[in-house]
């Protein structure tokens, strides 16, 4: 995707929106999700966009939906409420929508990379869930995270169930030590991994060290750009 520094945009007819980066979060009044990094935005009305949303495709297609084709829609499509299949969240904005099998896709969710490397790891994006959630300890509907060894899962909703809590603590409490209490919101997932690997310490130590980096890879590619508070935030996940 081209990058340009000033775009217009229809459903922001008034002032040209510009390219910016921000490490505080901002909700997309496009798709009227959660988002950080860079955005289009229009600063005189406080209009933000990702950047997903600022410049979509008006019709793409995906791996995990091989007969399907979507269009780009600026509000969901008729009249009942309407979930994204990838991260099992409300559709309130803009949303990729294929008529002929009913599935709806947020932009940042069709987005998603379907492998995530950090030069030792590899986390495949997958459709449905072979093992609990790490975060959840569930194996609900929605796209997830694995690891190549098949002993981590993530579900994308669950990211951004993370990212909200942490976000709510950093920027609603009024403690200046915000990024530490922040933390301390954040579960841990030693235990989990500990019960699931039962008890083996090398492979524990091994596993919670991959699953520290997994959460800071699916962070970044659901939000689109790393960034020191995303840091800070996963820092946590893996410190009690």
């Amino acid at each position: 995707m081209k990058i340009h520094k000033e775009i217009p945009h229809p459903i922001h007819p008034k002032h040209k929106l510009k390219l910016e980066y921000t490490e505080i979060p901002f909700n997309c009044d496009g798709c009227k999700e959660a988002g950080i990094g860079l955005k289009y935005s229009c600063q005189q009305c406080e209009f933000d966009l990702h950047k997903a949303c600022a410049m979509p495709s008006p019709t793409i297609t995906h791996p995990f939906y091989k007969k399907c084709e979507f269009q780009f829609y600026y509000k969901p499509p008729g009249e009942q409420m309407r979930i994204c299949d990838a991260c099992r969240n409300d559709v309130l904005g803009f949303v990729y929508h294929c008529k002929g099998c009913d599935f709806d896709l947020h932009p940042c969710c069709a987005n998603l990379p379907q492998v995530l490397d950090d030069g030792e790891h590899n986390l495949y994006l997958c459709l449905k869930l072979s093992r609990s959630c790490h975060r959840c300890g569930g194996k609900g509907p929605g796209w997830s995270y694995r690891s190549q060894c098949k002993s981590y899962n993530l579900h994308v909703s669950c990211v951004k169930e993370l990212l909200v809590e942490s976000w709510q603590a950093m920027y609603l409490n009024a403690d200046k030590n915000k990024v530490r209490e922040m933390q301390t919101t954040i579960p841990s997932l030693k235990g989990t991994l500990k019960n699931h690997h039962g008890g083996r310490g090398g492979t524990i130590k091994k596993c919670c060290q991959m699953a520290g980096g997994a959460v800071r890879l699916i962070v970044s590619a659901i939000l689109g750009d790393p960034t020191a508070i995303i840091a800070a935030v996963v820092a946590g996940f893996m410190s009690k």
